[in-house]
């Protein structure tokens, strides 16, 4: 039997990364591409993949599991790329891209079905969270801290 949507779920999306799964709003999903090697971007660091050509935008391509310290991470086979909306609103830069290993995952997010996972350890590097979602343990991106650090490697690459 179909569990009833409550008002306040919402539509999340889970993303396989090398070391573990992020939890993102369905809403900031513009498209998911199958991987191809981007253009390098000289003196980046090397979470930050290259930038890579979309609908008329050179977007930088992100590891964030190299980014957070997770795992080591590199596109390939099978490898798929989530174009995300940019928080920051940022004219020039609305969008970015991230590395992910297969299609994500359409999950609806409850209030009773989502518990923060704290164990008391250190959260990596643009983790805003560690959850449970259902079975799923997740990671919740801190997406704005993500766009401020591709910013300052864009800037000192530059």
């Amino acid at each position: 039997m179909k569990q009833a949507v409550q008002q306040s779920d919402i539509r999340g999306v889970l993303i396989q990364v090398a070391g573990g799964r992020l939890l993102l709003p369905n809403a900031t999903i513009a498209e998911v591409l199958s991987y191809a090697e981007p253009d390098a971007v000289e003196n980046a660091p090397d979470w930050l993949l290259g930038r890579m050509r979309w609908r008329g935008w050179q977007l930088p391509l992100v590891a964030f599991a190299r980014m957070s310290g997770l795992a080591e991470e590199k596109g390939g086979l099978g490898s798929k790329v989530v174009v995300l909306k940019a928080l920051g609103g940022n004219a020039k830069a609305p969008y970015f891209a991230m590395l992910t290993q297969g299609f994500p995952r359409l999950v609806t997010v409850s209030q009773d079905g989502l518990l923060v996972d704290d164990d008391g350890s250190e959260l990596p590097s643009g983790v805003l969270a560690k959850v449970r979602l259902n079975e799923d343990s997740a990671f919740v991106p801190d997406l704005q801290a993500v766009e401020t650090l591709i910013g300052e490697a864009l800037a000192q690459a530059a």
